[in-house]
């Protein structure tokens, strides 16, 4: 199983939507790749956000109308199937001020004055597809799940390059490649982290893999190894980046190299000081 590959069972597992065998599948990559946690932990993350970063609103009575037909005639998959809309408020969504767009989604439970007052989800990732169900209606033709799909299943170093690319240390370097393409290095020593994207790098046999490594002074550090998939390849380096590190780039048994250490000489080698 590829990174890639993972990543969508990944995004799988972050909405509680994996089938029996699809779960077993990634559990077992993750324990055999321990450094994709990365990517578990950005798919949890952005679920998270999705589920809680919207502010509480009464909706407009025509969009709890619209919101309705559509639940009407969209197929249901899974067992996904509360959109945390009571008859109660519903009731009062219809009372409300036409200037509402958002679906509130958090249930409600009556306080010991008998006032209501909101109540945490049971599942956060129930409230995650209300939110993306309302989204895609408020777009109108559905540009808007589409664009979570895309966010929620971005690879582990698709987010750390953006991570990178938005800190205020950010740096990067480049150099050409043996057959005409070209690497280049991205990291930020405030993060500690590191993304090398290749264009133009040889594709390997199965039986070998790119290897990443540090080289700290005269230290080689293994970060992970990475598959050239049509001579492109962004990979995030696996550990903490320290300024001065060289990101260096050899060319190992599928896997990487069983001693830990480099067998062959650095295909790609790029300072960072």
């Amino acid at each position: 199983m590829n990174e890639q590959e993972f990543a969508e069972l990944a995004a799988g597992a972050a909405l509680d939507s994996l089938s029996p065998d699809d779960a077993e599948r990634y559990h077992t990559a993750l324990v055999a790749h321990p450094e994709w946690q990365v990517i578990v932990d950005a798919d949890a993350d952005s679920a998270t956000f999705l589920a809680f970063g919207a502010a509480p609103a009464a909706p407009a009575p025509e969009i709890r109308a619209a919101l309705l037909a559509r639940i009407a005639v969209t197929p249901q998959t899974g067992d996904i199937t509360d959109l945390g809309i009571t008859s109660d408020r519903a009731d009062s969504a219809a009372d409300a001020s036409t200037t509402g767009v958002s679906i509130v989604a958090e249930p409600v439970a009556e306080t010991a004055a008998g006032a209501t007052a909101p109540k945490a989800p049971a599942h956060p990732l129930r409230v995650l597809f209300a939110l993306a169900a309302c989204l895609a209606l408020l777009v109108g033709v559905g540009v808007g799940a589409v664009a979570l799909n895309d966010y929620v299943n971005r690879p582990a170093s698709v987010v750390a390059l953006q991570d990178i690319q938005s800190a205020e240390d950010a740096q990067e370097a480049s150099i050409e490649l043996a057959d005409g393409g070209t690497a280049t290095a991205h990291w930020s020593a405030s993060l500690g982290t590191a993304v090398l994207v290749a264009d133009g790098i040889a594709t390997l046999p199965e039986d070998r893999a790119y290897e990443l490594w540090f080289v700290r002074g005269e230290t080689p550090i293994s970060a992970g190894v990475f598959e050239a998939d049509g001579g492109e390849a962004t990979a995030v380096l696996a550990g903490e980046m320290h300024e001065g590190d060289v990101i260096a780039v050899t060319v190992e048994q599928a896997g990487g190299s069983p001693s830990g250490l480099p067998t062959t000489d650095p295909v790609i080698a790029i300072p960072t000081a």
